[in-house]
């Protein structure tokens, strides 16, 4: 075995006599060159048997180098077949047996074949001659120049290159041995390029290939200068921030002002130890502190940490309100505040009941789902009032980053938690009421998907352990009480809709609204626009006539709005110097805002014709009234449909006419009567998109009057799906389409059997007072109620 530490020296004159067989030393990760000196650790016993005999005779030995520096016993295949032929100069014997020499490169050998392998190897070699390079040639002179500036570069820039080594190569003439000389020198270069560069008898190519080594060598050294120095020069930027900081502090120590910073970390500590967080929130928030403690206020770290902890400090980990169970009083407050809306009272009566028998009780996740304007959430606002429990609201209509929820990770800048945590901080307590107001309008983008967000948040089994990315800490969620708003369930989600406790609120009757506005909306537009009560009153007539003529919706937003309008139109008055109190009437409203708006229409008028049938149909803002139109003329067995109607309501006309085709000669009309006819049925308001099944009975309706002849009843409008069997199903949103047939002065309506329940559960005395309500199964049980006898049948004339 062999080892080595090369150094390098100056080329000695020793004559190149190469014997037929010389004893080989094979050397390990070693390459020497001729013309070079070189120091060897020799330890291998069959290495040091050679040395000794090598000593004893002409001192010459064939040094080659192995393929793998791990092979312990080394044969022919295990050499490069090109070494040196190395004479040795000096020989120390170490106490352990092993020796060091020092050898010098003599000449280039071939390795023939082995002679001897016991007690070392001994083999047959050749001399390897050189094809010199042409001295005299402008490319060989250009190419040693090169060579020369590169190792003097390299030798400035590399710690381990003596500087007279440059002073060496310049002594160097022949391009052969300047060459050998300097790849020997450069102790970085592998093993594997320096065996290349030995195995190069064309001196020319060596030239270039050294030239090659030197020039990445450099690039290498010059790089790693340049990383030297930018790490030398933000030591020393930070060294010399430090000791000027550390001035600073003395200064302020003299002025009296160094206990400014170590007061503030004091305070902070003594916050963390106040907030109440749990073990693991504790554990992570004074870890974060160590870590400030010891961070220079300069750091860009520093901001980072302190808001961190900030918001650790300030979130409500066990701080909460006081809940107040007093059913009475709670009912109380929820009826002065709402009129109506007794599901939801009532589903707050029971969770308060539960809360005062088991004060650890999981809070309900509750969706209030409703039109525009009916007191969703004012109604989370008054329920927080009545329990006493502090309210949080934030809006999620249009939120599409779910990083609005969940917050954004610390690394970010400006990071900022979600809007659940911030909310929590902002009331300062656990518990609130939480209002996630208009959920049906979330969005989704590239940024993520914030209804996802919000299945961990709105789920009991799981918000108990909600960590906001942000604060990156669970916090738990589960006595938060969350009410959600939405207009419509459709666009829910629905794993986040399964989470939630769907409570709907239908629309106010007319005497509800006159109710809302004579107890709260009158009182609160009469002080915002600066009026004294004693300045304008209104009557419930006056009220009533607002109601009818100028507003048609569900809620009381567009009612509020107009009582805005006169008090606005008063308060001009006044502020003119009329200051006659006003009492409104119904001529003033005209006067102030102008023609009604909204006329009774005389639906009797429109049904008096054949082929015109009356609808109920369910809207986002509410019920509303659907007139449906049919008309035969001839053609060719086609079926037309105009209103901008959705797939499902196509298929409901569909299934309506197949349905009269099979049941024609019941009602007077020949069965083939499609055979020359060319049916239109239309729904009008064709701006506005129309779908659903629940027209089905009035299109079948619509078409059996017009086909035969016989006119629907004015007085009649009706609402389900219908089947190709002639079956009635039921629909949804009875209470919204009954009180709009109610507005519009109709007082009988058909619905299906099946939906008998829902009137009899969500129809107050009130709208069911006046009312017939005609439950069918079958559509032939609907024409039979619809349909004026056929003796008032008109003859139909097709164009």
């Amino acid at each position: 075995m062999t080892d080595h530490d090369p150094t390098t020296a100056s080329t000695g004159d020793l004559a190149p006599t190469v014997p037929a067989e010389v004893p080989v030393l094979p050397l390990r990760d070693t390459v020497l060159f001729p013309n070079s000196f070189m120091p060897l650790a020799v330890a291998r016993e069959s290495s040091v048997l050679l040395i000794d005999a090598a000593i004893a005779g002409d001192k010459q030995v064939g040094v080659f180098a192995q393929r793998k520096a791990s092979d312990d016993e080394p044969g022919q295949a295990d050499l490069f077949p090109i070494g040196t032929l190395a004479h040795i100069h000096k020989m120390f014997k170490l106490p352990d047996g092993s020796l060091r020499l020092i050898v010098q490169g003599i000449t280039r050998l071939r390795l023939d074949h082995v002679v001897q392998s016991s007690p070392y190897l001994r083999a047959a070699v050749q001399e390897v001659t050189e094809v010199a390079a042409d001295a005299e040639s402008v490319e060989t002179d250009a190419l040693v120049r090169n060579i020369r500036a590169n190792l003097q570069q390299i030798v400035h820039l590399s710690p381990v290159l003596s500087e007279d080594l440059a002073s060496v190569v310049a002594n160097i003439a022949e391009p052969g041995p300047l060459t050998d000389f300097i790849a020997s020198s450069l102790s970085t270069v592998p093993t594997a390029v320096k065996q290349d560069l030995l195995e190069t008898t064309d001196v020319r190519s060596r030239m270039e290939s050294l030239n090659r080594v030197l020039t990445k060598e450099l690039e290498v050294l010059e790089v790693g200068s340049k990383i030297q120095s930018q790490v030398e020069s933000e030591v020393g930027r930070t060294q010399r921030e430090y000791f000027l900081r550390e001035q600073m502090k003395a200064i302020r120590r003299e002025l009296g002002e160094g206990d400014d910073e170590a007061k503030e970390l004091d305070e902070l500590s003594a916050a963390i130890d106040d907030a109440g967080m749990p073990d693991n929130v504790l554990k992570e928030a004074r870890r974060e502190f160590d870590r400030l403690s010891k961070m220079p206020p300069a750091a860009a770290e520093y901001t980072v940490a302190r808001t961190y902890i900030d918001w650790l400090v300030s979130t409500p980990w066990s701080k909460r309100s006081d809940d107040v169970i007093d059913l009475k009083r709670t009912r109380a407050t929820l009826d002065a505040d709402h009129s109506g809306i007794e599901k939801v009272k009532e589903r707050i009566l029971e969770y308060l009941a539960v809360l005062s028998l088991k004060p650890d009780v999981k809070s309900p996740i509750l969706c209030f789902v409703g039109p525009p304007g009916v007191g969703k959430t004012s109604l989370a606002r008054s329920i927080a009032s009545a329990i006493g429990r502090k309210f949080v609201r934030v809006s999620l209509g249009g939120m599409r980053d779910e990083a609005e929820i969940r917050g954004h990770r610390r690394t970010y800048i400006g990071a900022m938690p979600g809007q659940i945590v911030q909310g929590l901080r902002r009331v300062g307590v656990k518990n609130p009421v939480f209002i996630l107001d208009e959920i049906d309008k979330l969005g989704s983008d590239f940024r993520g998907d914030p209804a996802s967000a919000l299945l961990e948040v709105l789920d009991p089994e799981q918000n108990n352990t909600f960590r906001d990315h942000y604060l990156d800490v669970p916090f738990d969620l589960s006595e938060v009480l969350f009410i959600t708003t939405a207009n419509v369930l459709d666009t829910i989600p629905p794993p986040l809709r399964d989470r939630m406790e769907v409570i709907e609120l239908a629309g106010y009757t007319e005497r509800e609204k006159l109710e809302i506005a004579r107890d709260h909306l009158v009182a609160r537009q009469v002080t915002n626009h600066g009026l004294d009560p004693e300045a304008i009153t209104f009557p419930d007539a006056a009220l009533a006539a607002v109601i009818r003529g100028y507003t048609r919706e569900a809620g009381v937003r567009n009612l509020e709005r107009e009582i805005g309008s006169i008090c606005r139109k008063i308060a001009r008055r006044r502020a003119e110097g009329d200051l006659t109190p006003v009492t409104v009437t119904p001529e003033l409203i005209e006067t102030l805002l102008g023609a009604p708006r909204h006329l009774d229409e005389a639906l009797a008028d429109r049904t008096k014709e054949p082929g015109v049938a009356i609808g109920l149909a369910w809207t986002p803002v509410g019920g509303d009234v659907l007139l449906i139109e049919a008309s035969r003329m001839m053609g060719g067995s086609s079926l037309t449909l105009t209103g901008s109607l959705g797939d499902v309501m196509k298929e409901s006309a569909r299934i309506a006419l197949s349905w009269f085709r099979a049941h024609a000669s019941s009602y007077g009309v020949e069965p083939q009567f499609y055979k020359d006819s060319e049916i239109h049925l239309h729904v009008p308001s064709g701006a506005i998109p129309k779908d659903g099944p629940s027209a089905g009975v009035t299109m079948v309706v619509a078409l059996a009057s017009a086909l035969s002849g016989r006119p629907v009843r004015g007085d009649v409008a009706m609402t389900g799906e219908v089947t190709l069997s002639g079956r009635v199903l039921p629909v949804g949103g009875i209470k919204e389409k009954v009180l709009a047939a109610r507005r519009y002065g109709i007082n009988r309506v058909i619905l299906p059997q099946q939906n008998e329940t829902n009137v009899r559960e969500d129809l107050t005395d009130e709208i069911r007072r006046g009312l017939r309500v005609h439950f069918v199964t079958e559509v032939d049980e609907v024409l039979a109620l619809a349909l004026t006898p056929a003796s008032a049948a008109k003859k139909l004339t097709l164009a």
